[in-house]
């Protein structure tokens, strides 16, 4: 297990320095960097004023702004260096776990990742714990009711929940208990007034903020986890030792429960901890920007979409080895549940 373990933390070094080098490469040929937005910036005041930058009027190549000023500006964003000097610089960075400082941000990218993790912790935990507490007591019913009119009704409903897109759905949401009857907030995960509060107001305000978002993000959830659950108990229902419990006299709750109930979860236990971070870190950018909820998700695209390089390559890294690591941990889960399992 030791040697197993060790070969794969391993292979995590390749795979994560292929990652960031195949972004980094991307990353090179993709127009509209900082130097050329701070370009466009400058010859935009040159000719006519802000307002010609904002209409995209006054970038038209160097013209406007002296080399002297291009270099600087380059020099100003680490670009005067080739590219290879800089992946180099890169990594030795985050071998040291800097991630770097944000191009358009007066701050480092691991003050950035902290400040939107809240948010994200909030989304991510509430949908997890209310997808997996909700769908697999379903899939558990509708297996013990297979072909029943329960179970296709109960199927219906998942999927066309799944069916139905989260931002679709939580348009719906605002339309409606945001803005019609007006029982819920619009936006914000608190309150103005929040730090004026009780404790215990706190708590109500929390709840009554994250509803919406929580219930727009959580019901696409439920259709992948209930029917995976409802399979893995039709499966192990219909082999042999369930049958030997049944003619030994054991009753049908305790066949369940205490035969079927721990092989028929082992698909189910082994994905709990890459949907345990995932939901964290793989948050709904469509959901965060309709609620207008500053989370991770919102950050990656707008640094994506200004070009703010420290702060996509440094998000990159980190939830690329959060998940190899997961990864690691979802296979090992499966000696704990199945300790038959080996992986020699």
């Amino acid at each position: 297990m030791l040697a197993y373990i060790l070969k794969r933390l391993l292979l995590m070094v390749p795979t994560l320095f292929g990652v960031l080098l195949l972004t980094f490469v991307v990353i090179q040929f993709v127009p509209g960097g900082p130097v050329e937005q701070m370009v466009a910036q400058l010859q935009g005041r040159d000719s006519g004023g802000e307002g010609a930058a904002a209409t995209g009027a006054g970038y038209r190549g160097r013209q406007g702004v002296d080399a002297a000023r291009i270099e600087e500006i380059k020099a100003f964003y680490g670009f005067d260096k080739p590219a290879h000097e800089r992946f180099v610089q890169m990594l030795g960075q985050f071998a040291r776990l800097d991630l770097g400082k944000s191009f358009f941000y007066p701050k480092s990218v691991w003050e950035l990742v902290k400040e939107k993790l809240p948010v994200s912790i909030s989304l991510g935990l509430w949908t997890f714990l209310l997808s997996y507490a909700i769908s697999i007591p379903l899939g558990i019913a509708k297996a013990v009711r297979a072909g029943t009119r329960f179970d296709t009704l109960t199927s219906l409903l998942v999927l066309v929940g799944y069916a139905i897109p989260g931002f679709v759905l939580g348009v719906a949401l605002l339309v409606v208990f945001g803005g019609q009857l007006q029982w819920f907030p619009l936006r914000g995960l608190t309150s103005t007034n929040w730090d004026t509060l009780s404790w215990g107001a706190k708590v109500v305000d929390y709840l009554w903020h994250i509803a919406l978002p929580v219930t727009a993000s959580v019901l696409g959830a439920f259709a992948v986890t209930t029917m995976l659950t409802k399979n893995s108990f039709l499966e192990e229902i219909r082999k042999q030792y369930v049958l030997t419990a049944r003619a030994k006299g054991l009753s049908e709750s305790r066949v369940l429960w205490k035969h079927v109930l721990r092989n028929a979860m082992i698909p189910i236990v082994t994905g709990f901890p890459a949907a345990f971070v995932g939901a964290f870190f793989a948050g709904s950018l469509l959901i965060e920007t309709l609620f207008s909820l500053d989370g991770l998700g919102l950050l990656s695209y707008e640094s994506v979409m200004r070009r703010d390089y420290p702060v996509v390559l440094g998000t990159l890294f980190l939830f690329t080895c959060i998940g190899l690591v997961t990864k690691l941990i979802s296979d090992l889960c499966y000696l704990w549940v199945d300790p038959r399992v080996k992986f020699d």
